[in-house]
């Protein structure tokens, strides 16, 4: 189907050439037709066309009464609770539950007249960068359907690589909605720690994940990440800052400082070809007016190390209430409590969640707390600072997604430390609490692509908005 943006979504419905339900009709047509890349686990079809039909009869009765996303239809990960449909994180732990209410997110799509049209695979409870750990299966990137699409937020960003929905919501705890985008020739962003409600959103690591949004247009995504976002009685740590009009106030004419960070992309893995498109797109910006400042960041070493410690501790904490009693898989191997308990959690949850949950245990266990998470703890402080000093510098931070293109579904099951590595690029934004942004960079090897991403000061998404805006423009 032709992909257009949300102006233009309108403007067809308002000159009556498509309405909500043709369109709802052909986004399903998609799914129906790429079933093979296992994007979806629930579609919601007769209820995004009850919805669609309901919206085209609003608009005819008022147009001025739509809410700023009629015309959106949106999909959205498996950790995102929507009321009265299944939520799993792509588990069979939560197989079959059902979610009692909706999350802050889903909330405010609905209220601003958005379709949810379906839940979409993950590595389970979002562990992962490739989303081979799902429950479900892998999903498989549509531009070649042998290699990953990336991970945890996969099947959200195929979702919108297909056309069967024109944004979709992922969740971002260590770059899990930017590298699947920039794997999948998508734009991803990661907003500011606290810019959106955590309500609603199946915890993986609460100090890190942050819901964030996959698209094609920049004003798109804008649009929906100001109408998520803003406080939440909900949540404690959401902020409660005023949210700006992020897509009315995009500037392409704004000249910035931008800082090159030369110890990622001179990494000695760094992807030759990755690195000159990346290369090139920072001269395309120079050539434009900005100012690129070469910089360097000396703890990269520690990022991986500190980053996996800190979630899979957290990671322990959050996962010891899915017991199989209150909800969820229960296991038919229950002489006593104690034997129910394990029996569950073994049969329910997959290799790799069990693999955090106890790597998370130990390193908060009794004589090893003290080596293993309290460094991992000041580690974080340092990342944050040598951030904030390079933030004095500069507005924006240009770094890679990844040291390579996506490689190929099963390639790495027997390497967890490889797949860990990968995210090496990405992390920093959640270590820190700030925003990121990843474009991608064109097609390379196997037809795949990777991308380059750009990093701003604490809620500071315009600015990362206006590069992206800026960069759509060359690609064109």
């Amino acid at each position: 189907m032709p992909r257009y943006t949300l102006k233009e979504i309108r403007n067809k419905i308002e000159n009556g050439s498509i309405s909500m339900e043709s369109l709802t009709t052909e986004y399903l047509q998609a799914i129906e037709d790429t079933k093979e890349l296992n994007v979806y686990v629930n579609v919601f079809g007769n209820e995004a066309l009850a919805q669609a039909r309901a919206l085209d009869i609003k608009f005819n009765a008022n147009p001025s009464q739509m809410g700023k996303l009629f015309g959106a239809v949106v999909s959205i990960k498996d950790v995102i609770c929507y009321q009265g449909h299944e939520v799993t994180a792509g588990s069979k732990i939560l197989s079959g539950f059902k979610s009692l209410y909706n999350s802050t997110a889903v909330a405010k799509l609905l209220s601003e007249d958005a379709i949810i049209i379906g839940s979409t695979n993950c590595d389970e409870f979002a562990m992962g960068s490739s989303n081979e750990n799902s429950s479900y299966g892998p999903v498989r990137n549509m531009d070649n359907p042998d290699f990953i699409p990336g991970g945890s937020s996969g099947g959200a960003a195929v979702s919108v690589q297909i056309d069967s929905c024109l944004m979709a919501l992922g969740s971002d705890t260590g770059g899990s909605v930017r590298q699947p985008a920039a794997y999948c020739g998508l734009i991803g962003i990661k907003p500011t720690y606290g810019r959106v409600s955590r309500h609603g959103l199946i915890a993986y690591a609460s100090s890190f994940d942050q819901i964030g949004i996959v698209g094609r247009n920049t004003e798109d995504i804008a649009l929906l990440l100001e109408v998520i976002s803003g406080a939440d009685e909900y949540d404690s740590t959401v902020s409660n800052k005023m949210v700006p009009e992020y897509s009315k106030d995009i500037r392409t004419d704004k000249k910035i400082k931008i800082g090159v960070l030369n110890s990622f992309f001179n990494h000695p893995k760094m992807n030759e070809e990755i690195k000159s498109s990346s290369l090139k797109v920072l001269k395309y910006l120079e050539n434009e007016g900005f100012t690129m400042v070469p910089q360097e960041f000396i703890n990269i070493d520690y990022l991986v190390p500190s980053y996996y410690v800190l979630t899979t501790a957290e990671a322990s904490s959050n996962l010891s209430r899915f017991d199989g009693i209150k909800f969820g898989y229960r296991s038919n191997t229950n002489s006593n409590l104690e034997t129910l308990y394990r029996a569950s959690r073994t049969e329910g949850f997959g290799m790799e969640v069990k693999r955090r949950i106890m790597l998370g245990t130990f390193v908060l266990s009794s004589g090893y707390y003290d080596a293993y998470f309290e460094k991992a703890q000041k580690i974080r402080t340092l990342v944050k600072e040598e951030i904030e000093r390079l933030f004095t510098e500069v507005d924006v931070i240009a770094l890679p997604i990844s040291m390579d293109y996506p490689w190929k579904i099963g390639d790495s099951n027997q390497d967890p430390v490889t797949v860990y590595l990968s995210d090496v690029f990405t992390v920093i934004a959640n270590l820190c609490g700030i925003p990121g942004i990843s474009f991608p960079l064109g097609r390379g090897k196997n037809n795949l692509s990777s991308g380059i991403q750009l990093l701003s000061k604490k809620f500071e998404e315009q600015h990362l908005f206006n590069m992206t805006a800026i960069l759509q423009n060359m690609a064109q």
